[in-house]
C-alpha cells in the first residue's frame, strides 16, 4: 500500500528546490551584470569614437557652409 512520500522526502524535495531557485537567481544575476558592463562599454567606445564632434547629422547654424542661419538671415 502506497501512502505518497514521506515528510523526510517533502522536506527534501522542498530543500532541493529551493537550492535550484537559489542557483538560477544567481546564474540571472550574473547574466544582468555582464549586460550591464557590456552595455556600459558599448556607450563608452561610442563617446570616444564621437570625441567633441556632436555626432553625425548635428551641424551648427552659425558655422554651416553658407546655409545656416548667419548665412541666411546675418
Amino acid at each position: 500500500m502506497c501512502f505518497g512520500p514521506s515528510k523526510q522526502e517533502k522536506e527534501a524535495a522542498v530543500t532541493q528546490r529551493e537550492e535550484a531557485d537559489v542557483q538560477k537567481r544567481e546564474v540571472v544575476e550574473d547574466r544582468a551584470k555582464q549586460k550591464v558592463d557590456d552595455i556600459e562599454e558599448a556607450v563608452e567606445a561610442k563617446t570616444k569614437r564621437r570625441g567633441m564632434r556632436g555626432g553625425a547629422g548635428r551641424r551648427s547654424l552659425f558655422r554651416a557652409g553658407g546655409g545656416g542661419f548667419l548665412g541666411r538671415f546675418g
